[in-house]
């Protein structure tokens, strides 16, 4: 008689390495480890095959890197989403699709459970399993991270002692997490909040001490809110974003470094690097600023946090993004133009921008002879505006 399967979402690193000889030694399950491509820098067919040599019974690369941008990122960036207006998402926005993508490979190989290596204080769990009891509410779901008693240090030694290759030491202790939009660290001597993280977390941004001392100027066309033109080139969001990265990635653009609030109710601290993110985030932004009315603006901000915050807490899926994401997405029809930013010193800076749909008018704007504002007009604006200003100050004059 076969036994039951697990599918497991492999990285290599050592809390799925780990993972696999413990879920055959605690559950006796067969191991289907399955990585899934949403663009990150390894080595994917390497750690292909170190599934293997670990134990599991078959392991697959499943590339989800098209679907990542095309139905993850880019509803994002028409958001402008940000987590308390500072982290672009990139590890929040992949983990619903990594859910899914492992649950489509559960349900090909008649796989009954689906197991992470996410722990028990941190986000990715409830990202993970709210993604798969809403797209699988059959299959159990396994978290070894939350089952065993071992730290970090444990961990180690276990792997040690069952031959386990893993990329981590007790020297060199973070917990690292890249795609194609962004990198994150954590774990460490980054745990202290008064350490300022050291050289070695950066691989994607220069120390801008290091960076070029000419600044680099760039132009972004959008059209429906999304790049499709840099620098008078045509080319795919995942073009740009990849090119981005490299660019402002070389003047230090793209760290962060904050304090956050994990879902589970503490605080974390964490360190990020999104350069590519953050300057479509900025130009995006300006672009709106001038194609979009006041009214609009003002409302789409609580709807960018709002989104932000369903985004990270693992709600991808739920009917409030999207519904969230549909206004988003109604607003975008005349988010188009080129912006101008200029990059330098760890500063992605607007310095231009244009838009067919442009609602500045510079004959109303104006301070010189083309001007063609009606000043007398602004008396009486001034006062049926300052109205119940007035009433309040003659009803109440005299009181504290």
């Amino acid at each position: 008689m076969s036994k039951s399967k697990v599918v497991l979402a492999y990285s290599g690193g050592l809390d799925t390495s780990v993972a696999i000889k413990w879920l055959r030694e605690e559950y006796d399950l067969d191991v289907i480890a399955a990585v899934v491509n949403v663009g990150q820098e390894e080595n994917l067919l390497m750690i292909q095959r170190k599934a293997l040599t670990m134990g599991a019974i078959s392991s697959l690369v499943v590339d989800a890197e098209a679907e990542y941008v095309n139905d993850f990122i880019e509803p994002a960036l028409q958001g402008n989403a940000l987590y308390q207006r500072k982290y672009p998402l990139a590890t929040a926005l992949a983990r619903p699709l990594i859910a899914k993508k492992l649950v489509d490979v559960a349900r090909e190989n008649g796989a009954t459970a689906i197991a992470h290596g996410c722990t028990g204080k941190g986000n990715d769990q409830v990202r993970f399993d709210m993604t798969i009891a809403s797209l699988a509410p059959d299959i159990r779901i396994i978290a070894p991270q939350r089952e065993w008693s071992m730290n970090r240090e444990q961990e180690i030694e276990y792997a040690k002692e069952h031959g386990i290759e893993i990329p981590v030491t007790s020297s060199s202790p973070y917990s690292v997490d890249e795609n194609i939009f962004g990198r994150s660290v954590e774990a460490g001597n980054l745990e202290d909040p008064w350490n300022e993280p050291p050289a070695e977390v950066w691989k994607w941004t220069k120390n801008p001490v290091s960076a070029p001392e000419k600044p680099d100027y760039i132009e972004i066309v959008f059209n429906n809110g999304l790049p499709n033109n840099l620098n008078e080139n045509e080319l795919s969001v995942t073009e740009i974003i990849k090119e981005l990265n490299q660019k402002a990635g070389e003047y230090g653009i793209g760290r962060i470094d904050m304090i956050e609030d994990r879902i589970v109710g503490i605080k974390s601290r964490e360190v990020y690097e999104s350069p590519a993110a953050m300057v479509l985030i900025e130009a995006h932004r300006a672009l709106e600023a001038l194609t979009l009315p006041r009214e609009v603006l003002d409302f789409k901000y609580l709807v960018e946090d709002a989104l932000g915050t369903q985004i990270y807490e693992g709600k991808w899926f739920s009917p409030l993004r999207h519904a969230l994401s549909a206004f988003v997405a109604d607003t975008q029809k005349v988010v188009e133009g080129t912006i101008r930013v200029k990059l330098h010193n760890s500063n992605c800076t607007v310095v231009g921008r244009k838009s067919s749909s442009s609602l500045y008018d510079t004959g109303l704007a104006t301070y010189d002879a083309d001007d063609k504002f009606e000043h007398a007009s602004a008396e009486g604006f001034i006062d049926l505006f300052g109205l119940p200003t007035r009433i309040w100050a003659q009803k109440h004059k005299g009181k504290k």
